[in-house]
This record gives structure tokens, sequence and C-alpha cells, in this order.
């Protein structure tokens, strides 16, 4: 678990089923537009303990880390966040994705959330370069990133299948030095770090 500023960030377990299906069926028009297509059995029990086998064959492989936000106060799941694409060797890189329930845009959530993460990223994970992508209409992504501190290096045609068509999306890329150039912050806790991937 990592927490940090009244939140905190775990991998999902079976019993967040029932409130990660409600979240994300009630968020389902708001995020339709910047994911890819669902699974007709997404939402489902099913499809949820598919999601977790997934998961954690590719923490197990080192690939990627899945994790939910929470408020720590209620426990309240208030969105997601995953690191994929993890390569080593010279590369030391992943990639960011994240989303946020509808109700809980724009409050900053997913800022702080990506404010507990950055630090794990290069001090825990000791990986030397974070990206990011996302599509040029997304003004509070772009802005997340930015003020995350994030760095635009490109654009790319027909990066990703979202929505179901191949769209244009923005670069963005966060190196271990940008984030120990930024003003410092208090340094998250981090508890039982699944200790098979590192």
């Amino acid at each position: 678990m990592i927490e940090a500023g009244g939140y905190y960030l775990r991998p999902p377990i079976m019993y967040d089923f029932k409130p990660w299906a409600a979240l994300r069926e009630e968020s389902r028009v708001f995020l339709k537009p910047w994911e890819p297509l669902w699974p007709s059995d997404d939402l489902t029990k099913t499809g949820f303990r598919r999601r977790l086998r997934r998961y954690a064959r590719d923490r197990k492989e080192g690939r990627s880390l899945s994790f939910l936000l929470f408020r720590a106060r209620t426990n309240e799941i208030l969105g997601g966040l995953t690191l994929s694409n993890i390569r080593r060797g010279v590369s030391q890189t992943a990639t960011l994705g994240y989303w946020m329930g509808e109700r809980h845009a724009g409050k900053g959530h997913m800022s702080s959330a990506v404010a507990m993460i950055l630090p794990f990223c290069f001090d825990v994970l000791n990986l030397h370069r974070i990206e990011a992508a996302c599509l040029p209409t997304n003004m509070p992504s772009i802005r997340l990133l930015e003020n995350a501190g994030f760095q635009r290096e490109g654009y790319a045609r027909n990066y990703l299948l979202i929505n179901g068509a191949w769209q244009d999306h923005l670069l963005f890329a966060c190196l271990a030095e940008d984030h120990a150039s930024r003003p410092s912050r208090v340094a998250p806790s981090v508890e039982g770090i699944l200790k098979e991937f590192l």
C-alpha cells in the first residue's frame, strides 16, 4: 500500500468488485471517450476475476502494477492507476495510465495519486522515465500531467485504439531528474510492496 495526504493506493482484490463495478457503471458515459471499448462482461464478477488474474500474472512477470485509489478516511474507491509496459535493462521505463469516477473528477484526487506514485516509481522501483499519453482534447489530463512535472515530448498519430477508433495522442514523460528537481513534498509511506515484483 502507498499512502499519503489522506489517500492510499493498493492493488485491487475480489472484495473491491461491488464498489468498483458500481463506480465504473455510473461513470460509463464519462469514461467512454477516453478508454478502450469495454468487454461485454467487464462489470461482471467473472470479468473482474479475470482482470485480477491478469493483474497478478503481469505483476509476477514484472510487466505492470495496477492500483485502486481510495480516500483513507472513508475507504471509498475514487479511481484507478496503472504502471504498465515496464521495461528494464537500458530503458528503466513505465507507462502511467489512470481513470477517475465521474463524481470524483476535477477535485484534485488524481493529482494526489500521481504525486504519490512518482516517488514510488523512482525511489522504490528505480525507474528512470515515466511516460504518459492523452488525447489532445483531454485538457484536464494535460493539466494534470503538466502540473505533476511531465514534459510534453511529441505527438503520435493513431497511437491507441480508444472508444473503438485509432486516435492521435500527445506524449508526455517525467524523468527521475525532473522529479528530483521539483519542490520537495511529503514522501508517501510504502508498506507491503509486492516483493515478488521487486
